[in-house]
């Protein structure tokens, strides 16, 4: 049975949950805040535009508290060296606080849901919330598209490099890495060797050591699947067989660069690259 942080990644769906589910108080929010609007523009009491408002804003902070448990998964998995951990942590920041200040608009109008329009202070609170939630909804979309985060992850089984691990010295020395026994069938590690970035992957044949960026728009794969002697990009799906570095399906057209690697008295031990 799949553990509760599988699912909540959203890896049995074969689908990241935390992007769906954070349509919901997306749109919620601001239906509540035109309801809320609509309460003192129209006189109809008999609408309970104001009750139908106060749903709303319930529904957004319940499904938007579901969201952020995703997103406060999907954040834990993010590289602690990765350069856009900080934007993702003012994300973060920034939307709880936005789910706060929605919270205390609920709290303030608990005892005027069925007035015929809704106080006018929780209706500041409400529009202060929906501009709160503008910026922090920005950076998701930068993190997803400019910089990958979370994308193709929850199809790899396997957890992803924690850090990069940074190696200085000349060109063709051997230099340890990590203990054998510290990567797992399907693991990988993320390697600085004097500024060449390398990732290591174990497979049921052996370690191998490849580039780290894909060819074909540079997704991390040390983050991708490892099927067999295969990984997997997570941004476009392509596949390269590790033991060659060829290419075995598109879109990318250019095999990887191999480096050497090999595991001796239970230690893993890298060739330093030379520079290209």
């Amino acid at each position: 049975m799949p553990a509760a942080r599988e699912i909540l990644q959203g890896r049995p769906f074969k689908s990241p949950l935390h992007p769906a589910l954070v349509h919901l108080p997306i749109g919620l929010f601001p239906l509540s805040l035109l309801l809320d609007l609509a309460s003192w523009a129209v006189d109809r009491p008999d609408w309970q535009l104001g009750r139908a408002a106060f749903i709303c804003l319930v529904a957004g902070l319940a499904t938007g508290l579901l969201a952020g448990i995703t997103g406060m998964i999907d954040y834990t998995d993010i590289r602690e060296d990765h350069p856009s951990r900080k934007t993702a942590t003012v994300h973060m920041l920034l939307n709880l606080i936005a789910l706060g200040v929605f919270a205390l608009g609920a709290g303030l109008r608990l005892t005027a849901v069925d007035a015929p329009r809704t106080p006018l202070l929780p209706v500041i609170i409400s529009a202060l919330g929906v501009g709160l939630i503008t910026f922090p909804g920005y950076l998701g979309g930068h993190l997803v598209y400019n910089d990958g985060i979370g994308v193709g992850r929850h199809r790899r089984p396997t957890r992803t490099p924690r850090s990069t691990i940074t190696l200085h010295a000349p060109a063709g020395e051997k230099v340890m890495v990590a203990r054998a026994d510290a990567l797992a069938i399907g693991e990988t590690l993320r390697i600085d060797a004097a500024g060449t970035i390398v990732a290591v992957a174990r497979t049921p044949e052996g370690v191998f050591a490849f580039q780290e960026y894909c060819p074909h728009r540079y997704g991390p794969l040390s983050e991708g699947r490892i099927e067999g002697c295969e990984v997997t990009c997570p941004w476009h799906g392509s596949r390269f067989d590790v033991r060659d570095g060829r290419v075995t399906q598109g879109p990318a057209k250019i095999d990887l660069r191999r480096f050497r690697v090999e595991i001796r008295d239970g230690t893993l031990w890298l060739e330093m690259p030379r520079r290209t």
